[in-house]
């Protein structure tokens, strides 16, 4: 099996199945000759034409919009918003109608579209391009939500997502663009809604997603020269979660923490936790759940202040060893 990029494994995804299925088109802000403001489109106007890779206004609005009508009468768009932050100037597109006009239809339409999305912090970006909002799209009924970590599972995650019939929004972490992995040259599929064991251990449970998945298993390396054993969970989608792995997991070890790159308050790390709270996985555990988020502040663009305003591996590493240290009393 070859090794390619994270980015070439969404742009490999794209092509494949454009290639395969007439209906499958692109728009976006310097999609085409420029290629996207990560370079993740590049060389794909020359292959599929100005037609499919569509470059649009500077309207984030504009560019839902025209997914969603486009989804409706039987195309299956994939709109790229150059940062994740720009979802919120198209929030009445996404949340009153891509996620409701299925429902609303009882139905008879459909919204298949995927939105792909730069996401997190890292590149000195500042308040307004460098913002986690995920747990957001995750309280809107209909939306489904995706985060892959590597190069392998945002092929096969992109996939799926493509052959949906909901819309999904699709998070890529931009430092993982660069990041590289064994990657089938195939068309391949990862069902949405499965999570993946990144790492087995036996002493705390880490549920991490995105780029906190990579410092999870940083941090798990450390640990492990200490002699302390940690399995590391990768729910690689939001909605449809896989509450399942993660309370197999939790019982296995009897302690949680949770890691994600957002801030902390309102965070998705307070739905992995009380998922385990509300499951028998409640019972086996030994120590209060742990979540480690970001802070809340916008992020800086000083580059030492981004990071402190972020989870980073040693904040894992102290709140796995605190939940070490802690035990649930009873009082009768």
């Amino acid at each position: 099996m070859r090794e390619i990029t994270y980015l070439e494994a969404v742009r490999e995804a794209m092509s494949q199945e454009m290639r395969e299925n007439k209906d499958v088109f692109i728009l976006g802000e310097d999609i085409g000759v420029y290629g996207g403001a990560f370079g993740v489109t590049r060389g794909m106007i020359e292959e599929f034409g100005p037609e499919r890779v569509r470059n649009t206004p500077i309207s984030e609005s504009a560019i839902a919009g025209t997914a969603i009508g486009a989804a409706l009468t039987g195309m299956r768009p994939i709109l790229e918003l150059q940062f994740s932050d720009f979802i919120t100037i198209s929030m009445d597109q996404i949340v009153n109608q891509a996620a409701k006009l299925r429902y609303m239809y009882g139905g008879k339409g459909k919204v298949p579209m995927v939105l792909r999305t730069p996401a997190g912090s890292g590149t000195g970006a500042a308040a307004q391009h460098s913002q986690s909002l995920e747990a957001w799209m995750t309280h809107i009924p209909g939306l489904k939500v995706v985060q892959p970590s590597t190069a392998y599972d945002v092929k096969g995650l992109l996939k799926a997502a493509m052959d949906d019939d909901n819309p999904v929004i699709f998070y890529e972490h931009k430092l993982l663009y660069k990041t590289k992995g064994d990657v089938p040259e195939e068309q391949y599929s990862i069902p949405l809604g499965k999570a993946d064991i990144k790492r087995e251990g036996t002493d705390v449970t880490i549920v991490a997603t995105a780029i906190m998945v990579h410092k999870a298993l940083e941090a798990a390396a450390e640990l492990d020269k200490e002699g302390i054993s940690i399995e590391v969970v990768d729910p690689r989608t939001l909605v449809p979660l896989d509450t399942d792995t993660i309370v197999e997991s939790v019982k296995k070890t009897s302690r949680l923490v949770v890691v994600h790159e957002a801030v902390k308050r309102g965070g998705y790390g307070g739905e992995i936790a009380s998922a385990i709270a509300e499951s028998d996985a409640f019972d086996y555990l030994d120590a209060p759940i742990k979540r480690v988020g970001g802070k809340a502040v916008p992020i800086p663009y000083n580059p030492e202040l981004e990071k402190a305003a972020v989870p980073q591996v040693p904040d894992i590493i102290e709140a796995v060893k605190e939940t070490l240290n802690k035990r649930i009393t009873t009082h009768a």
